[in-house]
């Protein structure tokens, strides 16, 4: 069980925010004079970003300074999809992905957070979510002003200290790990 933080910052974007409807610009083309954007909006996402990181954002914007080197540029995220659709593979099925399922011997190790690509949540029944999962290979960033706005509209819990870090340590191993050459590319050279 996730548990979430009781009296939450609402002042600020803090890491371990779930928020509603954060949208992911994907692509941005002019073609004649036609502005063309691709965006997806995710149902939920959670903020990864080193709370120490925000707080000194936040600190910083709020008081006029001569220099903006504390300021983000963006913060991370990863969106969280619905346990049930993601264990069949039809949790990017609104964009038009296909994924793989999981099997029942798979999906438990997800489900225990025994695979180090991919964090399962389940909230207190009081938070109205159903489980989720997050694939630290989906991530995306978006700016502080826009997350400020999103949070004020959208906020939907923050994931307590423990559990952030639990999470913020199992993404950073999983973007720090040693990735290895496919077998089969080394035996053709």
């Amino acid at each position: 069980m996730t548990r979430t933080d009781p009296n939450p910052r609402k002042d600020r974007v803090c890491q371990g925010d779930v928020l509603r409807e954060v949208e992911y610009f994907e692509s941005v083309f002019e073609k004649g004079g036609v502005l063309e954007v691709t965006k997806v909006v995710f149902p939920l996402a959670i903020v990864l970003t080193q709370d120490c990181d925000l707080e000194q954002d936040h600190k910083f914007r709020a008081h006029e300074q001569e220099t903006r080197d504390k300021w983000l540029i963006s913060v991370l995220l990863a969106p969280m999809y619905n346990a049930q659709h993601f264990q069949v593979g039809e949790h990017l099925s609104d964009i038009d992905i296909k994924s793989q399922a999981f099997g029942s011997k798979e999906r438990k190790r997800i489900w225990q957070n025994n695979n180090p690509r991919y964090h399962y949540f389940e909230f207190e029944s009081s938070i109205g979510l159903v489980p989720c999962v997050v694939d630290f290979k989906h991530y995306f960033s978006a700016p502080v002003p826009y997350l400020e706005k999103v949070k004020s509209e959208n906020f939907v819990c923050k994931v307590s200290e423990l559990y952030r870090e639990d999470i913020s340590q199992r993404f950073a191993s999983f973007l720090s790990r040693i990735g290895l050459p496919d077998q089969g590319e080394q035996q053709q050279e």
